[in-house]
């Protein structure tokens, strides 16, 4: 419940400053939740690198509720289908396309990670 004052609508005031409101109920969308799931994970993560922990039970059940990211090969199989690379100067640059098409699916470190292999071929 602690993290529902994070879900706020920027406004514009009368005055020209800005400012924002929480979110009513019926405004709150799935991806905000999963953000919020997210950003939980996140700091859960911090805390077991900090305690020398590979993971736990909080971090274990949280993970049940974000959908399964995609793994290395659905992205390679993917670059190779879909990507050009003569349309850029290096593979890096393909880094938007890829991330557009996955969303918060992809890990950015992993699909940065592939890239870069590409480069060495």
């Amino acid at each position: 419940m602690s993290e529902y004052p994070k879900l706020t609508v920027p406004l514009t005031l009368e005055s020209g400053k800005k400012s924002f409101r929480l979110k009513k109920g019926e405004e709150i969308t799935d991806d905000d939740i999963l953000g919020i799931i997210r950003g939980l994970v996140k700091s859960e993560k911090t805390v077991l690198e900090l305690t020398k922990k590979e993971t736990s039970a909080y971090l274990e059940i949280l993970s049940t509720y974000l959908p399964q990211m995609v793994g290395r090969e659905e992205i390679e199989a993917w670059i190779k289908e879909n990507i050009d690379f003569s349309q850029y100067k290096n593979s890096m640059q393909a880094m938007g396309t890829v991330m557009k098409h996955f969303g918060k699916l992809a890990d950015g470190n992993l699909v940065k990670e592939i890239l870069g292999n590409i480069d060495k071929k």
